[in-house]
């Protein structure tokens, strides 16, 4: 019998969870689920005897060891910073690891080590990274198997709420790690490549700097610049293309709306404010603008940003209950955590929302003296709050990347992404089975 241990029962787990327990029957596996909460491993397993709750204090080395011996592959759920500890343990205890998340600099030093010891270090299999790199390189490869040149490449991914959900002005919602949303963009160069230029974006105008993007069936999106565009160049093949850029995708003039808090301050990790505890909305808002002895936060907050006062984006504010004497709720906390705090108690799932996963590759090319676009989108809806869109296609591609380990498919060793064939032909294949599945248009562009 072959064992699996999930470290982490977060939210992004399920589908994982799902399918692997799908196959532990024909295939003989036995998976142990391992989370600080008990009873929420418990609930992610559903009773099935092939699974096995445990709890796990996560940053108790010894007792984290105890559960990676004599497994066989280790899938950890947890928070990004603790792969490389969880990375050295699997090294230790010769056991095969994989993770949704980039690829850190810590795991790539240990490839060498990894490949001596026969052992796969799989990362970036999730939805972003991980289903984008799969169906970008299947149609990289495909181009250039017929002798194109590639002019450009463009890639972009949006969790947001599906258009059958009760409508906000924002027409978004938290489906991932809401901490992740707040600091987009902060604290690096937002860079890429346009027609043969290098172009950096200053974080302060990372939400101005933005382009449109039309999906047939769903309408308008708006797209902006991810942190490092640049970073796939050489892992995609790509180091002499004249424009790659990778980005995120959002409902038009949520970016506008958004570049009032960073322009305001609040999106700032870098320091804790004091007197939060006696806060509320309203002064939160009002301690990043100036005094004035008898303008109100409205006319002041107006005025300093130049919006008109019939603009929408007020609106979006309002809807945010910004500007109400309502309680905080923390006792503590930099900018960035109070923002997170507040937009949490309006962007958390409710009942009646739905979400929905956006991908969008755009290839431009040139074959025998014709110039092509080839765009090739995706959109998964979930199932409800519990149920989205987003952790399901992080779980999948995980679960189906771990099966292939499991049954001995992969001559990959070491640190790994999957760019592959060997990764991207039959994992697109399996998800297409389960309804994800990409739409390709092709146009000819004109001489």
């Amino acid at each position: 019998m072959r064992t699996i241990l999930v470290l982490g029962a977060g939210r992004s787990t399920q589908s994982l969870i799902d399918y692997l327990l799908h196959h532990a029957e024909s295939e003989n596996w036995h998976l142990t689920l391992a989370d600080q909460n008990l009873v929420w491993a418990e609930q992610k397993l559903r009773g099935h005897h092939r699974g096995t709750a445990v709890a796990l204090n996560a940053g108790d080395r010894e007792a984290r060891r105890a559960l990676i011996t004599g497994k066989f592959i280790t899938v950890s759920m947890l928070p990004a910073f603790m792969h490389p500890e969880v990375a050295s343990d699997c090294l230790d205890l010769g056991v095969h690891l994989a993770t949704a998340s980039y690829q850190s600099e810590a795991l790539a030093k240990m490839s060498e080590a990894a490949k001596l010891k026969g052992l796969i270090f799989l990362n970036e299999i999730g939805v972003d990274p991980g289903i984008d790199h799969l169906s970008a390189m299947k149609l990289l490869d495909e181009v250039r198997s017929q002798g194109a040149e590639l002019l450009g490449f463009e890639s972009f991914t949006g969790g947001l709420l599906a258009p059958e959900s009760p409508t906000n002005p924002w027409q978004y919602k938290f489906t991932w790690n809401p901490r992740n949303v707040v600091l987009a963009g902060a604290g690096g160069a937002v860079k890429f490549k346009q027609e043969g230029l290098y172009k950096f974006i200053p974080y302060h105008q990372l939400f101005r700097r933005t382009e449109f993007i039309d999906i047939p069936g769903y309408g308008r999106f708006e797209g902006y610049a991810n942190r490092d565009s640049l970073q796939y160049r050489s892992v995609y093949g790509l180091d002499t293309i004249p424009t790659i850029y990778r980005g995120t995708l959002r409902r038009p003039g949520f970016c506008r709306a958004w570049d009032v808090f960073v322009k305001l301050g609040m999106t700032d990790d870098s320091y804790e404010m004091e007197g939060v505890a006696q806060m509320t909305h309203r002064s939160f808002v009002n301690a990043f603008l100036a005094y004035h002895e008898f303008n109100s936060l409205e006319i002041k907050l107006m005025h300093y940003l130049s919006i008109p006062q019939d603009d929408d984006l007020m609106e979006k504010l309002t809807w945010l209950d910004l500007f109400e004497d309502v309680p905080i709720g923390l006792d503590r906390g930099t900018p960035a955590q109070v923002l997170e705090h507040i937009l949490s108690k309006k962007w958390t799932l409710g009942p009646l929302d739905t979400d929905m996963l956006v991908m969008w590759h755009k290839l431009t090319y040139r074959l025998h003296g014709t110039s092509y676009v080839l765009t090739s989108s995706l959109v998964v809806k979930g199932q409800g709050p519990e149920k989205t869109a987003m952790a399901h296609t992080v779980g999948l591609p995980l679960g189906m990347a771990v099966k292939r380990i499991l049954t001995d498919q992969i001559k990959d060793r070491g640190t790994v992404i999957p760019i592959t064939p060997e990764w991207y032909e039959p994992l697109l294949e399996e998800l297409r089975d389960h309804g994800i599945v990409f739409h390709d248009v092709l146009r000819t562009l004109p001489n």
